[in-house]
């Protein structure tokens, strides 16, 4: 009975722990004199560990990084700047296996910064 209860409190742990942890912060500060814009991408209805998973959250890391980061008067190099260093930033945070190979499979870059592990 006690090692029932013990699995249970660690169950529940760990579900409030992914709770906590379904959601990344897209952040951008396109030059130094503005502040910084931010966006929060939830994700806990997805299973990031699969290949549709992950693929669903790097679709909404990319246009939360679009949104913060398309601001207007902007160069177009520089939004696209900015938008690859929110996408890195934010899935270096998430930190899942299936979404950093994703990126890295539709973008080449496999930068260190990237790299996942579980």
């Amino acid at each position: 009975m006690n090692s029932n209860v013990q699995t249970f409190n660690k169950a529940l742990l760990a579900s409030a722990a992914a709770v906590l942890l379904a959601s990344v912060l897209v952040v951008s500060k396109a030059s130094a004199g503005d502040q910084a814009r931010s966006e929060t991408v939830k994700f806990q209805d997805l299973d990031v560990s699969t290949s549709i998973g992950a693929e669903a959250l790097y679709n909404r890391i990319h246009a939360a990084a679009k949104r913060v980061c398309a601001q207007p008067g902007e160069w177009p190099p520089t939004v696209i700047s900015c938008v690859k260093n929110a996408e890195v930033t934010a899935i270096g945070k998430v930190n899942q296996p299936a979404l950093t190979a994703f990126y890295q499979a539709k973008t080449g870059d496999h930068s260190a910064s990237l790299t996942a592990k579980r």
